[in-house]
């Protein structure tokens, strides 16, 4: 197979930063996916529907003309998060909240110290229609940051799950066999969303020749079965599984500095990633399903009617992008991706 053709994609789990940076990353989505849902964790986090959508005509300003592109918006929860907010927050079209356990991942200290507290938002999102997202990692530095996900399930997804039983909840970029099989066993109300570099990679490439910086991420890099247990999910045809990014762009010098963030960028070239993780796995003919379809049906939306077209065209990834007063280093810099985006027609 030579050329790909899919509805046009969405990401379902997406990172754009503000000001001159949101600038530089904002047409690299808007090139591959007609929708994306904007994760809120700013500094300071978007916690109300006012600072949603303020944000969201940010985004959209800095899309391109010749380009359709839909931000949906989410709500950062805290402890402090006022129910009231939910009634504004489904009112304004704000989609979902995001759960972050504080202290969890990059931007999350302000993130929820303990789920019951929360417990009266939860139940209102629940009556309201709004998705819960939630990062699944407990944040104990007991833990083993390999075990984190899997103990999260059992310490708390499973109860706030039997709590809150008609809550839509999607488990945000799994990475190991433990979370796809709870995702795959449960109700229909609960979903993930898994990322190209879980898919094509497991821990080693964090440190293969040295320390690669660029490759680190939140969830971590798991063992190799864990990387084969999410491709069989996403490629099995479930409509449980869905693509969702987690691109997550940092300045260079941070992501190679001592202490260095989490996060890997792939919004340059995502459908061609996910492309390789499927070919890989035999199973190209399901990509439509899970970068087209899955989404939108778990969200309650319409698949796009627009197209893209894949072709089999070796290229070089930059080694640096832009962004902002910086630079920033994609996934796979320097390295030859065997499938890219075609250009729409008359582009």
């Amino acid at each position: 197979m030579d050329r790909l053709t899919l509805r046009r994609p969405d990401d379902w789990h997406l990172h754009l930063r503000d000001g001159a940076q949101l600038a530089a990353v904002v047409p690299h989505s808007a090139a591959q996916f007609a929708r994306a849902i904007v994760m809120p964790n700013l500094r300071p986090p978007v916690t109300t529907t006012a600072q949603a959508l303020a944000y969201k005509a940010r985004i959209l300003a800095a899309v391109p003309q010749e380009l359709k592109f839909e931000p949906l918006m989410t709500l950062y929860l805290t402890d402090a998060l006022p129910v009231q907010e939910i009634a504004r927050a489904r009112a304004g079209g704000i989609v979902a909240c995001k759960l972050y356990p504080a202290g969890a991942t990059t931007n999350s200290d302000a993130g929820v110290t303990d789920i019951r507290r929360i417990e009266p938002v939860l139940e209102a999102m629940q009556k309201a229609g709004l998705l819960l997202l939630v990062h699944g990692e407990v944040a104990d530095p007991e833990i083993d940051v390999f075990d984190r996900e899997a103990v999260f399930i059992e310490r708390q997804l499973i109860p706030l799950r039997q709590r809150f039983p008609e809550l839509k909840i999607v488990f945000e970029h799994i990475t190991t066999r433990e979370a796809a099989q709870y995702v795959a066993e449960s109700g229909p109300h609960t979903a993930a969303t898994i990322t190209a570099h879980h898919l094509l990679y497991n821990r080693n490439a964090i440190f293969t020749g040295g320390i690669r910086p660029h490759y680190y991420c939140l969830p971590i890099l798991k063992r190799e079965q864990h990387r084969q247990a999410l491709v069989q999910a996403a490629t099995g045809g479930s409509a449980k599984f869905f693509l969702g990014t987690d691109s997550a762009p940092h300045p260079a010098q941070l992501k190679e500095h001592a202490s260095g963030c989490a996060g890997c960028y792939t919004a340059h070239a995502a459908i061609e990633l996910y492309a390789a993780a499927f070919e890989a796995a035999g199973a190209l003919e399901r990509l439509e399903g899970f970068a087209s379809l899955h989404g939108p049906a778990f969200y309650g939306l319409l698949p796009n009617e627009e197209r893209i077209t894949l072709r089999r065209q070796p290229w070089t990834v930059p080694e640096h992008l832009a962004f902002g007063e910086g630079e920033l280093k994609p996934l796979c810099a320097g390295e030859t991706l065997h499938w890219r985006l075609q250009p729409p027609a008359g582009a």
